[in-house]
């Protein structure tokens, strides 16, 4: 199988989505430094690039964040190289083995994970992130944006404006959707 690569711009500047032909990964994997890739070959050979920052993976993307004195004009040929390289080589994203998605807690909040999931999870990784439930206490929903939504621009309109008002509408519990931040 040849496998191709090409670009996507994200909503923030800082981050390009690098996607292949191939399933990378069922579910994603975030590794917001150098240190967080140690169980993770594919982003630990990125990382040696010294204009990369960030590495997120979800389904059949890589979402780069780079250095501020990099342009994306100079590095993206040379990231979509490695990239490409990277997939032949069947380079391994996580080590141990990828678990099914299991959601847990009472019955409302399998029901918030279970929206999150199927509706919100497939709109934020188009956008090369990934959305994260941490809780629901009293109302609040609390989620963690990854990938290139991390310090986002208009993540914030897209936590109140979309993703509020979606659960807002199909759970009545919920009055606010916040999110953690990294």
């Amino acid at each position: 199988m040849t496998i191709n690569v090409y670009t996507e711009q994200t909503p923030n500047p800082a981050t390009m989505k690098f996607m292949v032909n191939k399933l990378l990964i069922n579910g994603s994997e975030d590794f917001a430094s150098k240190e967080s890739a140690e169980h993770s070959p594919f982003a630990k050979e990125l990382f040696k690039f010294n204009f990369v920052n960030g590495v997120f993976f979800a389904s059949n993307f890589v979402t780069i964040t780079k250095a501020e004195d990099a342009e994306w004009a100079d590095i993206e040929p040379i990231l979509k190289e490695f990239v490409k390289g990277a997939v032949e080589s069947e380079y391994k994203i996580k080590e141990e083995s990828n678990e099914a998605v299991n959601f847990e807690g009472t019955d409302l909040e399998i029901k918030i994970q279970q929206i999150l999931h199927d509706y919100v999870r497939p709109a934020v990784e188009q956008d090369g992130g990934a959305i994260t439930y941490k809780s629901f206490d009293e109302g609040v929903v609390t989620v963690e944006l990854r990938g290139s939504c991390s310090g986002c621009p208009s993540s914030t309109i897209t936590l109140k404006s979309g993703i509020q008002n979606l659960l807002q509408r199909m759970v009545p519990e919920v009055k606010e959707v916040v999110s953690e931040a990294l």
